[in-house]
């Protein structure tokens, strides 16, 4: 565990760091074989007594947050796709300014019913989630009134490579295409696409991820959610979709990509 890196790099041992902390030496040692969580107050005095006080925030973070912060996509959907969700609804409300990066699907705010439709329906294939698809997508439909707010701001960016991939059928994936330079042109929404064939420099591809605010990231893996609370986890979700967001293009240029997308579904 960090914890124990941290006393080993100032010098102390453990029994040194109990005495000076006024607890017993084997709550040091449960602490740092993760036995016993530390408390907020358990950390602070922990950098305060190894010289580390820089680190106190991001230990915080962490402790805080790693039960949830790798959650199988197969448990989150147990309870149902609606729950699901439903259960990112607080989230959404409360973010004023979101950023998306989407290497997979069009974002879920830009979707269609039809197309979220074709999406949820491959989750329920291949994952057996529970077969409330319907449900699930009024609710993702009810969520997109946040692009309506007024006070919040949402940043996205797409690969190219996703405005080509076919979800559900041609006619979804057209009906996508339109609705999504329709969408754009909100004034709450800015959106980059990333064309194939440019020079990426820092700007590799990367799994699919979005930050709300500067206080969290969360990850798309395949077997995965990742949740990232961590203040210098999230500023590195935060220098990537910077990276990112130079080599996109906007506006007319991004428009002619999906119109280009659309044509090719002949």
């Amino acid at each position: 565990m960090r914890l124990r890196e941290i006393r080993k790099d100032s010098g102390m041992t453990a029994r040194a760091l109990a005495t000076a902390a006024g607890w017993h030496e084997s709550k040091t040692s449960r602490i740092e074989h993760g036995k016993t969580a530390p408390s907020d107050a358990d950390i602070r005095t922990w950098t305060r007594l190894c010289q580390a006080e820089e680190q106190t925030t991001d230990l915080i973070a962490t402790a805080r947050g790693i039960e949830g912060m790798y959650i199988e996509w197969r448990r989150l959907e147990r309870g149902g796709l609606r729950r699901m969700q439903e259960s990112v609804l607080p989230l959404f409300e409360r973010t004023q300014r979101f950023r998306f990066y989407q290497s997979w699907v069009i974002p879920g705010l830009l979707q269609t019913a039809d197309y979220t439709r074709a999406v949820l329906n491959t989750v329920v294939a291949l994952r057996d989630a529970p077969d409330d698809v319907d449900a699930a997508v009024a609710v993702r439909m009810e969520r997109q009134r946040v692009l309506r707010s007024g006070h919040q701001r949402f940043a996205m960016l797409v690969e190219e490579w996703v405005l080509r991939t076919v979800i559900g059928d041609g006619q979804v994936m057209a009906a996508q295409l339109g609705h999504l330079v329709g969408a754009a042109c909100q004034p709450s929404v800015s959106l980059g696409i990333i064309p194939m064939g440019v020079e990426r420099g820092h700007a590799w591809p990367t799994e699919s991820f979005s930050v709300f605010d500067d206080a969290q990231a969360s990850v798309e893996l395949v077997s995965a959610h990742l949740t990232l609370t961590q203040p210098r986890e999230v500023a590195e979700y935060v220098r990537t979709f910077t990276e990112l967001s130079r080599v996109a293009v906007y506006g007319a240029p991004a428009r002619r990509l999906i119109t280009a997308a659309i044509d090719a579904l002949g």
